[in-house]
């Protein structure tokens, strides 16, 4: 059975993750990594179509804020950095922290190190709520919400039949969790596929599989508190969890042995990253490869502890979207990358270099 480990380290590298290993130099860590997050935000706010450098952005910025007055030729600038660029950046922060964290959270759960956050079907389920308002048009009465609530409902319904599926005897074995996930993920892109082939509007078929690999187009100001309070408070909970994630990552034998119940936390678990996972992919469609490959690198430097994990891998996350969502809208500018595209360019061949390495063990020898 597989258990995320790690061998015995380089020597530099162990060196790091001692140092790390301290609550003073892993808080300067997250501070410094805030601190470049910041900068990253503004500058990725004034890139674009339109340059702005980031001295103007920031007092673009601060004048939204603080109510602050702008001149009348600025207004159309302000307008494209408040009310188009800011919200997409803040969205794309968002989602690869929750990405991040949720990732590491399902690899301790299923104690798989191949796990992410669509092992589990949520993402295949989200998109097939999606394809299904936008092919019939249902929720017509949400507007521009529709396709986020049908991908949301997907989501929720994704989880529920896996849930269901995996549970045997009230018992929820990470094995079994993990192949009915794959199994329920394989099915609903079937079902997918069959209402895309059978689509009137091919119009509506080309929005749906640009949606499926991942944007941030559709960001505003009216979506971003609820994504901010479910993936915010994910990751508080997550980090409360830090100390059950890591004996969970010993097996259900030792977890219970330390008077850890395995099955209800990892209900417990399940429900949680199912409904931050569903509200994100609601948003931003499906994105790979960040809740996996994420973990591990920060793994790498920090240790294998999660409560260091996780406080460090949302704001590596979230720095990592940040450039991602910049380069998809501006390397073929005025067409935009699937961020998918981007991630998976990224991810592969990043994940290929960790396998390789001799220093870590993605599941034991």
């Amino acid at each position: 059975m597989s258990t995320l480990t790690e061998a015995v380290p380089a020597r530099p590298r162990a060196a790091v993750r001692d140092r790390l290993a301290s609550p003073g130099a892993l808080a300067l860590t997250c501070v410094a990594l805030f601190l470049v997050l910041v900068a990253s935000v503004v500058v990725a706010i004034g890139l674009g179509a339109a340059f702005v450098t980031p001295a103007e952005t920031a007092r673009y910025l601060w004048a939204a804020l603080t109510g602050g007055r702008i001149g009348g030729d600025e207004t159309t600038t302000y307008q494209i950095i408040w009310q188009i660029r800011t919200p997409r950046v803040l969205l794309a922060a968002l989602v690869g922290a929750g990405l991040s964290a949720v990732g590491v959270a399902i690899q301790a759960m299923v104690r798989n190190a191949l796990a992410d956050p669509f092992v589990l079907g949520v993402s295949s389920g989200a998109s097939v709520g999606a394809v299904a308002v936008t092919v019939t048009g249902g929720l017509a009465a949400l507007g521009v919400y529709a396709v986020s609530a049908g991908a949301f409902l997907g989501a929720l319904v994704a989880s529920f039949l896996v849930y269901v599926a995996s549970s045997s005897g009230g018992v929820l074995s990470p094995l079994r969790l993990v192949l009915t996930g794959v199994a329920m993920s394989l099915g609903f892109q079937a079902v997918m596929s069959v209402i895309i082939y059978f689509a009137p509007d091919s119009e509506a078929t080309g929005m749906v599989l640009y949606w499926t690999m991942g944007s941030f187009g559709a960001a505003s100001w009216a979506a971003l508190p609820v994504v901010a309070a479910v993936v915010l408070l994910g990751l508080a909970v997550l980090y409360r969890h830090g100390r059950a994630l890591d004996v969970l990552a010993l097996g259900d034998e030792t977890a219970a042995s330390l008077g850890l119940s395995p099955d209800r936390h990892r209900r417990s678990l399940l429900v949680l990253v199912s409904l931050v996972t569903g509200v994100m992919v609601a948003v931003s469609g499906a994105i790979s490869f960040v809740g996996l490959v994420m973990p591990h690198l920060v793994r790498m430097v920090v240790g294998a502890g999660h409560a260091r994990v996780l406080a460090v891998a949302p704001l590596v996350g979230a720095l990592f979207m940040v450039w991602v969502d910049l380069l998809s809208r501006t390397v073929v500018a005025p067409r935009e990358l699937p961020l998918g595209v981007i991630t998976a360019l990224v991810g592969v061949p990043v994940f290929i270099a960790l396998m390789r390495r001799k220093g870590y063990v993605f599941g034991g020898r």
